[in-house]
């Protein structure tokens, strides 16, 4: 629950000190500039608020690893609902607009995930989750996009340790494997998540997982 909002947090912050320069740069998601993604980060911010208050009876159906479904390839952008975000974020027109939206509603969502019983049972996508395991399979959502915001971004904060290292760890349960110790945090996720592809020395690492990836969550 902590860490949920530290990355949260974290990702905000890398967003509020753009430049309004830097909203038109390529991000590390296919297809989308660095405006598209915040704008993404405003309909998630959105998804944890209805989420949050959605209570559910029945027994949890899947937990923070199995809230995830893993798909053969990567997104491009031209899934119509990718498709839809990059209108929207256009529509904007000014950054500063974009910004203020994210940082009211991903307030409001941090201060939602901070209040939230982490035993209280959510319901979303056909799914029922603890708060929780809810809030920690979104970890792994925050991190990931953290990453992509910086990906041309050099001179902006990456998420924090302790979130790149969850993130792993999660990723681990998904993927059902280790992942190889040789490759850091930041590489083990970009490698697995086809954010990149892995250097020879990575794929040898990997050994039959390699095979297997890029793996696309979603």
């Amino acid at each position: 629950m902590e860490l949920f909002v530290r990355s949260w947090s974290d990702l905000r912050s890398a967003v509020a000190g753009l430049a309004p320069e830097d909203f038109a740069r390529p991000s590390g998601c296919a297809g989308w500039l660095v405006r598209d993604l915040v704008c993404h980060l405003v309909i998630d911010a959105q998804d944890v608020l209805i989420t949050l208050v959605t209570p559910a009876d029945a027994e949890p159906t899947a937990d923070a690893a199995t809230y995830w479904h893993v798909g053969e390839e990567p997104p491009t952008g031209d899934d119509p609902l990718d498709a839809l975000t990059v209108r929207l974020a256009a529509a904007y027109e000014d950054p500063a607009l974009l910004t203020f939206h994210l940082d009211d509603v991903g307030s409001a969502a941090g201060r939602a995930a901070e209040l939230a019983d982490p035993d209280a049972r959510v319901s979303t996508q056909d799914m029922v989750l603890t708060a929780r395991d809810y809030l920690g399979a979104y970890v792994l959502e925050w991190t990931l996009h953290h990453l992509d915001l910086t990906a041309r971004l050099p001179h902006v904060p990456g998420p924090a340790p302790e979130s790149l290292a969850a993130t792993r760890s999660l990723l681990e349960r998904i993927v059902g494997a280790p992942l190889p110790s040789s490759l850091d945090d930041r590489a083990a996720l970009l490698v697995t998540t086809g954010r990149r592809p892995p250097t020879p020395l990575e794929s040898t690492a990997l050994g039959p997982l390699a095979s297997r990836l890029p793996m696309a969550l979603g």
